[in-house]
């Protein structure tokens, strides 16, 4: 049996046709592949110097032009680093702050979360639109009554500023995540629970919250590193040198040449200590995020299905 002329010129038109949609396609996944990679490294470049220049000796880092790989890798400036500024107990007193302030946020903005997602009452939404109109508010704008009100209550030059605000309600956005998170399960559950016996919080507990892990994860993760970089408030709150956070402390260690424009001990620039202490505070963020960096798309997702 014959094909038509016809028909035979249709099927190569279109297969030529397939084939340069598949050319087109690969060349479109190169090229986005191509532009992730180059925004990368434009992403990591301050990172990748700030560890290169770590590892120099104080003569490369006023080499111009500068080098980025050191000639020979000092690792021993991380080892003096320690022994010129107290990096331990910075990092212990971060580690507190972070640690206490993370779970007290997570905790307290889940039962508020829960309240807005779960229970209904009058002006419910009213309260939770104000919650989120709070994201709006400048931090600045509370600081100065917050200090007032610490140093009535003898907490400054203590941790507890930084940590006791935490658990009270946890933060808008901590609130906004949870509750989206709470939203998107079904009713059903909290139904079948109170038959079983369950209170609300134990609805809460063992039947909620399990379902929520990546939003919390989220919120845990996202209170954390702000809490380990935070800046302002323990400059304000804490002023003794023993009791510094270290972004402070390391901000501390660099002011000591503000002069010259970097860290300065004994009359000798320590630039390349400076970054030794700023690469290790980096590290664990680093690390936090992409250990966690899955959950962040599962509670993006979640957040979004309903409400």
């Amino acid at each position: 049996m014959s094909v038509a002329p016809a028909t035979l010129y249709e099927e190569r038109v279109g297969a030529r046709s397939v084939e340069a949609g598949r050319r087109h396609s690969r060349g479109r996944r190169v090229f986005y592949h191509v532009l992730t990679l180059v925004l990368a490294v434009f992403a990591l470049f301050p990172f990748i110097w700030m560890l290169c220049s770590s590892l120099k000796t104080p003569a490369e880092l006023v080499l111009f032009p500068p080098p980025l790989l050191p000639y020979t890798p000092q690792w021993q400036n991380y080892l003096e680093m320690f022994s010129v500024v107290p990096f331990l107990r910075w990092t212990y007193n971060s580690l507190f702050v972070t640690v206490l302030g993370t779970v007290g946020a997570v905790g307290s903005a889940t039962l508020v979360a829960y309240s807005f997602a779960r229970f209904r009452y009058p002006g419910r939404d009213i309260f939770f639109l104000i919650t989120l109109a709070t994201i709006m508010l400048p931090v600045e704008v509370t600081i100065i009554p917050q200090y007032v009100l610490f140093f009535k209550l003898g907490w400054l030059n203590t941790p507890w500023p930084l940590i006791v605000p935490q658990w009270f309600g946890g933060g808008a956005f901590n609130i906004f995540l949870i509750r989206q998170a709470l939203m998107s399960l079904p009713r059903d559950l909290d139904d079948a629970a109170r038959v079983d016996g369950a209170n609300y919080l134990q609805t809460l507990w063992y039947v909620l919250l399990p379902l929520c892990v990546p939003a919390l994860a989220t919120a845990a993760i996202i209170t954390a590193i702000t809490n380990w970089d935070a800046f302002l408030a323990p400059f304000l709150f804490i002023n003794t040198r023993d009791n510094l956070l270290l972004a402070v402390g390391i901000r501390e260690f660099q002011s000591q040449g503000a002069a010259t424009g970097g860290a300065v001990v004994g009359g000798l620039r320590r630039d390349h200590l400076l970054m030794a202490a700023s690469t290790l505070m980096t590290l664990p963020v680093v690390v936090l995020f992409f250990v966690a960096q899955r959950h962040f798309v599962r509670a993006a997702v979640m957040s979004g299905l309903k409400g």
